[in-house]
């Protein structure tokens, strides 16, 4: 024993989570002491004593603790006699008495080198193993076990250099665990590094590693010395794996543990430092939001939620990302404007004089807001209506919002939709979420700072469908009256009631609204403005406008009613007023620079200041053309910056029958030609056209202006009077226009955009007008001053329209125009 070297190492010893805690000695042989062992005699018979929880493997030491009475005997009597016991596992660790059977059948014949009394009544020995033996008997069960044994040799007849390799791959996978766990010594690694015998090191390491004794024990019978270094390799192997990775999750922890401390401890500090300064600290802050809760008027279920969420934020520590999420929901609730409404103000004839005196024209669009304060101020309790004013842009549309908001003496609040394609902007973000925030409808309120507000939704029609959901039917909510009254916003989950919010949409294209949309609002048309509404805006609301924002006066520029007419049909095509203001205002600049400079200019000016300063008129207003040729017609569109006209022209060559289309036309209005081509053909003899002209002959339909695209069926009617008079080679009548879909079986129908067709048919100077029948409400509805000079005729049949436009002249070679 005195060539042995014990090492002793503290009881938490352990290679990793690998090690054992009852590996306390660890001997360092020589091969010299491991070959005397190997030649030590094994008795016939050895007394045996079961362990529980571990395997006692050939050259290692280990502490047992007895509290058996047989085994307490048999300890004694070994150590008084000097005697070689043998160590048995026990299959099964929960029996307290065990039976033979109960006891594995190979184990190791062991040393008892020291025997300790413990104070209560237990014995602690310290066994070395031996070397394996394997019970061919038990022989006596008391006063304890006895065994008949029968030695084990391990197969060492494979070491080569491969086993050697083998064996410094598991010695340092050993040391590497040794250094990667802070709870071992690293003398460890010395007494590893000292253990020259391989055989040794496997019972080593193997009794060290934390394994199930069943494995433990399946390595002790492995006879095979290869097999057994492949076997401890790979459990090695796995044991560091979780070792590092419980490495780097501790690592992380501690860096997350020690970022929370600092901030904690400057979070203290500064608590400090506000309260010597005197400024709110965060719990004079809370108090302070409390106090906010008590004495705001909102129901009683939200000043418990508040209450709530006031108490959840006082127990959350301030460095969690969270906490800034729910002070912002708090203050997001006081903010809110609960139950708070503006008084309206309900006096007829103070808001006919507003709108009037902001906004020329739009009647229909006053006379339902008179209405709505009619009826308001009748009953007093009236649910607000969701009006949805439709029409090309600029013509006031959007601006009509603050006119109808200091009618009535309520709050003005704006909300751009174009563009908008995620659900959440419109009912917000779930706080579960970091950085979440309410929908725009109750941000817009909290601005407002009341629950009635004017609310002008911009441009609901151009929503789009993205994929955070689809913002038009989250819409549905915000503008159904039988919902509102309990809109739910994902940041606020609470309902908040909308049902007194007066609801302004605007719209150019009612048509890409989603159907569900349009039917909760109230559709109202506003047109675009003719020629004289435009000069009167001019001059009573542009004009001024733009004076005072460029610092003159009306002394400095002054425009007559024939200027502001050059201005509109020269450098404007529009419905609304947009480019007009621009073109006025550069007007403007043009004499802020020319006083800034003290150059001389002219006040009133004429048309040749007008082309000075705007260049040389850019457009001209589309006109009637003459109809000496055959085959033009002049036809009626709708565009989305107003009406305008367009020529129809068709011509006649050679061929074999072929219709021919240019112009950039549209799918619906190269049916239409082709519709009336084919009606003509069926009723050919009609109009006196014979079938070799029909054979022989190609037809090509012209629309200029290639560049813009056209499409629509209200061409129709136009078409099949310009195909007409190029085979009949019957003239249109003068200054006729017309528009209207058409049918195979010959009938006409009716299309939209009337008012502003006519106004254009107006501004070309068209007398004649011929419509669908069913067109003639739409007349009605236009004011009389908007069709004065113009005559309407209106049919139902296709026939109708060629008897009306074509004359009975005949052309017998086509003019050139002039």
């Amino acid at each position: 024993m005195d060539k042995r070297i014990f090492y002793r190492v503290f009881d938490n010893l352990s290679l990793g989570d690998a090690i054992d805690q009852n590996a306390e000695f660890i001997p360092l042989l020589s091969k010299e002491d491991e070959a005397e062992m190997d030649k030590e005699h094994m008795p016939e018979e050895l007394p045996v004593l079961p362990i529980r929880n571990t395997v006692l493997f050939p050259g290692v030491v280990i502490p047992i603790t007895a509290g058996r009475d047989k085994s307490i005997q048999l300890l004694r009597d070994v150590y008084e006699d000097r005697r070689l016991l043998g160590v048995l596992s026990q299959r099964n660790v929960a029996i307290e008495n065990p039976k033979p059977a109960d006891l594995f059948q190979i184990g190791t014949m062991a040393r008892l080198i020291k025997l300790l009394k413990m104070p209560d009544g237990n014995t602690t020995v310290i066994l070395q193993g031996i070397k394996r033996y394997k019970v061919v008997e038990f022989v006596r069960e008391n006063p304890y076990f006895t065994a008949s044994v029968a030695p084990l040799a391990e197969d060492q007849s494979k070491e080569n250099v491969e086993f050697t390799a083998l064996v410094d791959s598991v010695k340092d996978m050993a040391l590497q665990i040794i250094k990667a766990n802070p709870n071992i010594p690293s003398d460890s690694g010395f007494a590893i590094k000292n253990i020259e015998s391989p055989s040794f090191l496997l019972n080593f390491v193997g009794s060290s590693m934390s394994l199930p004794v069943l494995e433990k024990q399946k390595l002790l019978a492995e006879n095979d010395i290869v097999k057994k270094a492949n076997y401890t390799l790979k459990h090695l192997t796995i044991e560091l794996q979780k070792l590092e990775l419980k490495n780097d999750i501790r690592s992380k922890v501690q860096s997350d543990l020690d970022k929370q401390q600092r901030e904690y401890f400057l979070h203290q500090q500064l608590k400090t430092i506000q309260q010597e300064l005197g400024t709110v600290s965060d719990e004079q802050e809370l108090e302070d939001m409390r106090e906010m809760g008590q004495k705001k008027r909102w129901p009683e279920q939200i000043a418990a939620r508040f209450e709530k969420e006031l108490v959840k934020l006082q127990r959350m520590n301030p460095q969690v990302p969270e906490h800034s999420v729910q002070r912002n929901y708090l203050e997001f609730m006081l903010d809110l404007p609960w139950e708070k409404y503006s008084r309206d103000s309900i006096r007829l004839e103070r808001a006919e004089r507003i709108l009037n005196r902001d906004h020329y024209g739009l009647e229909d669009v006053k006379d339902r807001i008179l209405e709505y304060l009619a009826v308001l101020q009748i009953k007093n309790d009236l649910k607000s209506p969701i009006l949805c004013l439709h029409g090309p842009p600029g013509v006031g549309k959007t601006s009509l919002g603050k006119s109808i908001a200091e009618a009535l003496g309520r709050k003005y609040v704006r909300m751009s939709l174009g563009g908008l394609h995620d659900e959440s902007e419109i009912r917000g973000h779930r706080k579960t979420y970091i950085g979440a925030m309410p929908g725009r409808v109750l941000q817009s309120i909290k601005k407002a700072g009341t629950s009635n507000p004017v609310f002008v939704l911009d441009e609901i029609d151009k929503m789009g469908q993205g994929g955070h959901g689809d913002p038009s039917s989250a819409m549905l909510e915000v503008l159904d009256p039988e919902q509102n009254t309990g809109f739910y916003d994902n940041f606020l989950e609470e309902p908040y009631d909308l049902s007194r919010i007066l609801f302004l949409a605007t719209a150019n294209n009612v048509a890409d609204i989603q159907p569900a949309l349009r039917d909760r609002m109230e559709i109202i048309e506003v047109s675009g403005y003719s020629l004289a509404e435009k000069v009167e805006i001019a001059k009573r609301h542009l004009l001024p406008k733009q004076l005072k924002a460029h610092g003159l006066t009306h002394r400095d520029l002054k425009l007559g009613k024939r200027q502001i007419e050059k201005i509109i049909e020269g450098y404007t095509r529009e419905s609304g007023l947009r480019t007009l203001e621009k073109r006025i205002s550069k007007l403007l600049r043009h004499t802020a620079k020319s006083i800034a400079m003290a150059q001389i200019y002219t006040v009133k000016m004429v048309d040749k200041d007008i082309e000075a300063v705007l260049g040389a008129p850019k457009l001209y207003a589309s006109k009637y053309e003459h109809n000496r040729n055959p085959g033009v017609v002049t036809g009626l569109a709708w565009t989305s910056v107003g009406g305008d006209i367009l020529f129809i022209e068709s011509i006649l060559s050679k061929g074999m029958g072929k219709l021919s289309l240019t112009g950039n036309l549209g799918k619906v209005m190269k049916e239409s030609a082709t519709i009336a081509l084919e009606y003509i053909k069926a009723h050919a003899a009609d109009w006196g056209i014979g079938q070799d002209l029909l054979a022989h002959s190609n037809i090509h339909v012209h629309v200029p202006e290639g560049a813009t695209p056209k499409d629509g069926p209200s061409a129709g009617i136009a078409m099949l009077t310009s195909i007409a008079s190029s085979l009949t080679r019957r003239k249109v009548k003068t200054r006729l226009a017309m528009t209207g879909e058409i049918t195979l079986r010959g009938r006409v129908l009716p299309v939209g955009g009337i008012k502003e067709k006519i106004l254009a048919a107006k501004r070309a100077d068209i007398r004649d007008i011929i419509l669908s029948a069913e067109n003639r409400k739409d007349v009605a509805e236009i004011k009389p001053n908007y069709i004065k000079g113009l005559r309407f005729h209106y049919v139902d049949e296709m026939r109708r329209v060629l008897d009306m436009a074509l004359l009975k002249q005949r052309v017998t070679k086509d003019r050139k125009r002039r």
